[in-house]
């Protein structure tokens, strides 16, 4: 414990770390702050009651409400969150397998990025005044007890234009702010800000959670073998996330003056879970869609049909996040990692793969090893994933809680919790500080 303090006073007495720590809370806490001001002509009261309704928890926008940290429901500026933003980076990605002009961008280094960050933005500024649209239909048509959510002398074309201005001006800021955290705080901005949202809803399931206790609904024995499950669910996911193949290469000697280099093993780490927590978001992205369409035709029972196959507590929705999340981890793995570009690196600085034909061979050889590892990393995901759903149906805890036993949730919280932290010790080892593991490191981790 006196490690673990002496560890955090070391953080703040590094000025370049502790301004990065800094950066980070307060750009985190305006974005909590966005979370609570209230669009114009919204009586936010109603919209509350109407969110705690059957409907609004657990249909159309309740899950969209949980990433966003309780911005939908507060009728926000930050309503739509970072979602637009992410997309768009997976049209971006996803087009640059289709569409060569993108393929050479992702190709040329860092202008060839420069250049697909800028289309990133322009997407999210489309996708995000789509999104917004929908929201101030559905707004419109919302009601509680018979009382609309906006006002009839409100609704309009002024009041949705308004509206769209605000919901779009509200995404950017908080794209301007993730992209501000990457490069002067800690950890990845996109995520963090999804981070935050998920953390904020964690006391409020805590006191839920301890409310049904109170009332008897269950024992204590209850409680203890959940507490033992979601201990034993976050060690599996931590041991997933940090767990690494590693290839020997092999690199002969050269001799150099009087020097000799070379003739030494390296490892090349290839991790089960390459993609990070990218999948989620990427599936859970576009989960988002039916909904989002169903907000346009809510008067059509065939879109209705069509949305209940996504509502987040059904056995549809879970099936199909689980083989997007499949799907998009290999994805994802095949763009973060090129074994042809690690081969051609290791053939040029003279390295090789014992048994293996440097070259072509080595490419095949790293692929076929990193798509093997990959298959169970993506179906631990997957379950993961939809654990909640189950969890929330058999054990009658409430989902806001089932939440944090797996799912996108508890998935977000250790991948963003373990990437800041190997972020922060990397400045403590470079300043010769210890970091929060006894070997000054995190273990399975580059």
């Amino acid at each position: 414990m006196n490690k673990l303090l002496d560890t955090f006073r070391n953080i703040f007495k590094i000025t370049e770390l502790r301004q990065r720590v800094l950066y980070t809370l307060s750009l985190l806490i305006i974005v909590r702050i966005g979370t609570h001001i209230t669009l114009p002509g919204i009586d936010s009261f109603l919209l509350s009651s109407a969110m705690k309704s059957s409907d609004g928890a657990g249909g159309l926008f309740g899950l969209f409400d949980y990433f966003v940290g309780g911005a939908f429901s507060n009728a926000a500026i930050f309503a739509l969150g970072i979602m637009p933003y992410i997309s768009s980076s997976i049209i971006i990605q996803l087009g640059g397998a289709v569409f060569p002009t993108l393929q050479r961008l992702q190709q040329e280094g860092e202008d060839g990025r420069k250049k697909l960050n800028q289309l990133t933005r322009y997407g999210t500024v489309l996708i995000s005044a789509f999104q917004a649209f929908g929201v101030t239909i559905y707004l419109q048509n919302m009601k509680t007890n018979g009382m609309p959510i906006v006002p009839a002398d409100i609704q309009g074309i002024g009041f949705m234009i308004s509206t769209i201005i605000f919901l779009v001006a509200g995404t950017l800021f908080m794209m301007w702010m993730g992209e501000q955290i990457t490069d002067k705080g800690i950890g990845n901005g996109i995520s963090m800000i999804i981070f935050i949202g998920i953390i904020d809803r964690l006391p409020f399931a805590l006191i839920t959670e301890f409310e049904q206790y109170r009332e008897g609904l269950r024992n204590i024995i209850t409680e203890i073998i959940l507490v033992v499950l979601i201990v034993f669910i976050i060690a599996g996911v931590i041991f997933v996330t940090q767990g690494t193949r590693r290839i020997p290469v092999q690199y002969a000697k050269r001799v150099v003056g009087r020097k000799v280099y070379g003739g030494v093993t390296q490892y090349i780490p290839l991790r089960v879970n390459t993609a990070g927590v990218m999948p989620i978001i990427f599936a859970q992205s576009i989960m988002f869609i039916p909904s989002t369409l169903y907000s346009f035709f809510p008067q059509y029972d065939f879109m209705a049909t069509f949305a209940s196959w996504f509502d987040y507590q059904s056995y549809s929705y879970a099936v199909i996040y689980f083989l997007m999340i499949v799907f998009f981890t290999y994805f994802y793995t095949a763009i973060a990692f090129n074994p042809k570009d690690v081969a051609d690196n290791m053939k040029k600085q003279g390295g090789f793969i014992p048994g293996i034909r440097p070259g072509k061979q080595t490419s095949e050889f790293i692929d076929n090893i990193l798509t093997k590892i990959t298959l169970p990393g993506s179906i631990f995901l997957g379950i993961v994933a939809i654990l909640p759903t189950f969890v929330s149906k058999y054990t009658g805890v409430s989902y806001a809680f089932a939440s944090f036993f797996g799912g996108t949730s508890l998935l977000i919280v250790v991948g963003v919790a373990l990437d800041t932290l190997q972020q922060i010790e990397s400045h403590l080892l470079m300043r010769h500080y210890d970091g929060f593991m006894k070997s000054g490191r995190i273990r399975g981790r580059r």
